[in-house]
């Protein structure tokens, strides 16, 4: 059984689509613990219209908050203060992919983070997509999570940059998943071939 953290170095990198192409490689459970906005499409959602496989089951977020923007304040807005001590992970046999909310250290009270709900048991999986200032975001990110204690491994989303890919790899030394590309569309067919080309890598990972 494996417990794979989805995080990204910002939003809109291309989670979800990680998420979708993670949970349909390894067959695994799917979670959210917190969704932000988008509520008649949340991101459950999402992944559940992409993945073929009849074995995912797919976890009810803890939080579901109506303003798509930081956690913190869209729980303010709605009345709710987040506590992270109630975001307890499914009770699953199966492998559990978790897509967390924008990056680590987006909050979700005036004390916790997104990081607060990394448990060490995860193996953490970070989307990096190429834009000026990608590099920082994505070394910052990795450099939070390798303090911290975590193994992780780089997802790159998009158009091959590979100025931007190598320095990456060459200063982190984490292992690469591969590259999602720009595809004009991603349905099931697109989720399945990108999930049994990084099937192999992503069944060896450990934590």
């Amino acid at each position: 059984m494996q417990q794979i953290f989805v995080t990204g170095i910002s939003t809109e990198v291309g989670k979800t689509i990680a998420s979708a192409i993670i949970t349909e490689a390894l067959e695994a459970d799917y979670w959210k613990p917190v969704q932000a906005g988008d509520l008649d499409n949340t991101d459950s959602d999402k992944v559940r219209s992409l993945i073929s496989n009849d074995k995912t089951v797919i976890h009810k977020s803890r939080y579901e908050l109506k303003t798509p923007m930081s956690p913190h304040a869209a729980a303010e807005r709605d009345g709710i203060k987040m506590d992270r001590l109630e975001i307890v992970e499914p009770v699953t046999d199966n492998s559990l992919v978790i897509e967390g909310a924008g990056g680590i250290l987006v909050p979700l009270n005036e004390n916790d983070t997104v990081l607060d709900i990394i448990m060490p048991t995860y193996h953490v999986i970070v989307v990096s997509r190429h834009y000026l200032g990608s590099i920082n975001h994505t070394l910052l990110t990795i450099g939070w999570l390798q303090q911290k204690g975590y193994d992780v491994s780089v997802l790159f989303s998009g158009k091959e940059n590979p100025e931007t890919e190598n320095i990456i790899l060459h200063k982190t030394g984490v292992s690469l998943i591969g590259r999602i590309d720009e595809e004009l569309v991603f349905d099931k067919a697109v989720i399945k071939k990108y999930a049994d080309k990084f099937a192999p890598i992503l069944k060896t990972l450990q934590v």
